[in-house]
């Protein structure tokens, strides 16, 4: 299917790096379609017992709600103060809520508990080196297990350790030895980087730093820090003078990121002749940083809580970095905790670099919440105060996408594009995209097919754009073995989209070839499980190949899948009805699967014959245009209707693809 792109301008590694990523069809809505509940004010002073207080604060765990949460396992230790499963809780929701000292309290009274350990000896070891009792840090960090990423974390934060103690070089030497895989190298190289250029050793730090950007798996394993690695190597060479190499290592950051608005500040920075300062200039931001580093990398669907837990540690001993708050922010939307996300973008200092990055995360979040008037004022003003950023006017057109304000969607783009100029980079290709999108819903496909075919030029290998335009192609019977091929391209290149899937299996559905429709579209099911459209397809496509209670049971599920407003009659209509007589293939013997019949009909009209029986409606198409231009007198269209009793219902809803029986011409 044509998806439904929401946009998230960070993820991970591609802080501001403008992508279309991951929960494509996910619509946030507008408010009038999803009105923002009232929250519900719970006060944990009315629980009275023990087992009330337990399950309140699950719940309120569960949901993320740490505060309740606090609140409620504090009421449940007071009625058993020995339960040591609710203090472990208190201690990780406290740390969640990215409260340090009162996490590091339940911390020190659960040292003895094994099945905590991981978290009570990386707290403990962290106080420790930001008290500067290093010897102890070093003690409570030491490592024995099998674990390869305990092993990295501790080892890291013991070498952190020895920098604060004065011992720099042991600090290196202790993570040089660190034996592990392959990808160990992509933390140890940019840590030992950093330890140097705290200790004072420029020259150490150099070689580490260049390692580290230099390094093939830093950008796939760890791309944040990654950047970390490419800015604090900018820093030290333009502290040192060398002006040339610092921009060079910025521009090793650029091949592989665009758009990173930390970078950017950097290179205008060091070409002002400034000499910035490192980000990393104490041990205790060191350690700070590893859990970052960990935390980022881990940093995927199923791994929020660890994810967020390193980072709120992380922040709390290193408050001055922004990239962990902006992380943390995406995190809570991932959570769908928009309010707490909006919270943490706001936190972002106003001098930093990445507080552009935040404000265009935060337009987007008001979104989410339902204030898409907000939203809307809130990007608008961000492209007033410096239209030449381009991930303004992406940020901007995904709210009005969302809010279906196709026109204005539009025009958004269409200044976007004056923005681009008339050599645009391989980047800039979902500005088109885009463009192409907001045209195609309104309907001028003139303009939107060669915006589509841009983002193409720019992009050869973009598989939405592919599925896109193909798809398109397909359901309006144009350029359809072209389309098809894009659509199977796009399919190789993600095997694993179940939307793509669907769009193969439903190309083949308007191609009349049912049973590779129904092989496709069960794919997709499977992989998108839950989706109103694609089950409504397989409904389809079953009963065509004769599987009618199949069918039904399909169209039933799709209906309590939320589907599209307008579609709900139609897929009721379905399970009352069934389909009417298949419709006559699109024309186009090549594409016929092997062995199939082209119908008779379509046959003769490709042979010449006087005039076509059927007519297959285009994009655009009116009855009183098919009817002026293929009988000849616009005033025939009532002679249509009749020989078409389903269009009886609403003459003027045709659909790309549809057939139509038409008259014989008069002479």
């Amino acid at each position: 299917m044509r998806q439904k792109f929401a946009l998230r301008l960070l993820s991970g590694a591609a802080l501001g790096a403008l992508m279309l990523l991951g929960s494509a069809h996910t619509q946030l809505a507008s408010a009038a379609d999803n009105p923002v509940t009232e929250d519900v004010t719970f006060s944990p002073d009315t629980v009275n017992t023990f087992s009330g207080a337990f399950l309140a604060a699950r719940t309120a765990d569960v949901d993320h709600d740490y505060p309740t949460a606090i609140a409620l396992y504090q009421k449940a230790l007071a009625f058993e103060p020995a339960n040591v499963d609710i203090r472990e809780r208190l201690m990780i929701s406290l740390l969640m809520n990215g409260q340090f000292d009162e996490g590091l309290k339940q911390a020190d009274a659960l040292k003895e508990d094994a099945a905590v350990e991981r978290v009570t000896t990386i707290v403990r070891g962290l106080d420790a080196i930001r008290r500067g009792d290093y010897a102890q840090a070093e003690k409570l960090l030491a490592y024995t297990g099998a674990n390869d990423l305990d092993r990295l974390t501790h080892q890291l934060m013991s070498g952190w350790a020895k920098v604060g103690a004065g011992k720099g070089a042991d600090g290196i030497k202790t993570i040089r030895n660190l034996k592990g895989p392959d990808w160990f190298k992509a933390f140890t190289e940019y840590h030992m980087g950093a330890m140097a250029l705290v200790s004072g050793d420029n020259a150490t730090a150099r070689r580490h730093l260049t390692a580290a950007i230099t390094s093939e798996e830093a950008i796939a394993t760890t791309p944040d820090t990654f950047m970390r690695a490419v800015m604090a190597l900018a820093r030290l060479e333009a502290s040192e003078g060398n002006k040339r190499k610092a921009l060079d290592a910025i521009a090793v950051a650029e091949r592989q990121i665009t758009n990173y608005a930390p970078l950017k500040a950097l290179r205008d920075s060091i070409e002002k002749g400034e000499k910035p300062e490192q980000q990393i200039t104490t041990a205790t931001a060191g350690a700070a940083s590893v859990l970052f580093s960990i935390g980022s990398a881990l940093n995927r669907q199923g791994a929020e809580e660890m994810v967020s837990l390193y980072l709120q540690i992380s922040h709390a001993l290193d408050p001055k970095s922004a990239d962990t708050l902006i992380l943390l922010g995406g995190i809570a939307e991932k959570l769908e905790m928009p309010k707490q996300a909006i919270e943490l973008y706001g936190r972002v200092p106003a001098d930093s670099p990445m507080r552009r990055i935040s404000e265009l995360q935060l337009g987007l979040t008001l979104a989410q919440t339902g204030d898409v008037t907000a939203a809307r004022e809130h990007l608008k003003s961000l492209i007033e105060s410096d239209p030449s950023d381009i991930r303004s006017y992406i940020a901007y057109g995904s709210v009005l996408s969302d809010a279906k304000d196709y026109a204005e969607m539009a025009r958004n783009y269409d200044k976007a594009v004056e923005v681009i100029g008339p050599v645009p980079r391989a980047t800039d290709w979902s500005v088109f995209f885009q463009r192409g999108i907001a045209y195609e819903r309104l309907k001028e496909w003139d303009k939107a097919e060669p915006n589509f075919r841009k983002a193409l030029e720019l992009n050869p290998d973009q598989p939405q754009v592919l599925n896109y335009l193909g798809y398109s192609w397909v359901d309006m019977n144009r350029n359809l073995e072209e389309g098809l091929q894009m659509i199977r391209k796009a399919v190789d290149l993600r095997p694993d989209d179940g939307y793509i899937v669907d769009s193969l299996g439903w190309a083949y559905y308007r191609l009349g070839r049912y049973d590779d429709a129904v092989e496709e579209l069960e794919r997709a099911v499977q992989l998108r499980a839950g989706d109103a459209t694609i089950n409504d397809h397989l409904g389809d496509a079953y009963w065509r190949v004769g599987r009618k209670l199949e069918a039904g049971f399909q169209w039933q599920r799709a209906l309590t899948m939320k589907p599209e407003l307008t579609e709900i009659p139609k897929i009721e209509q379905k399970i009352r009805e069934g389909l009417t007589e298949a419709p006559t293939p699109p024309v186009n013997t090549a594409m016929a699967a092997p062995g199939a019949t082209v119908p008779q009909a379509a046959t003769d009209a490709t042979k010449g014959a006087a005039e076509p029986l059927e007519y297959i409606v285009n994009a655009g198409d009116t009855l009183w245009k098919i009817a002026a231009e293929r009988l000849g007198d616009r005033d025939r269209a009532q002679e249509i209707i009749d020989l078409n009793p389903d269009l009886k219902r609403n003459p003027n809803r045709l659909q790309p693809g549809q057939v139509l029986k038409l008259p014989a011409v008069q002479d």
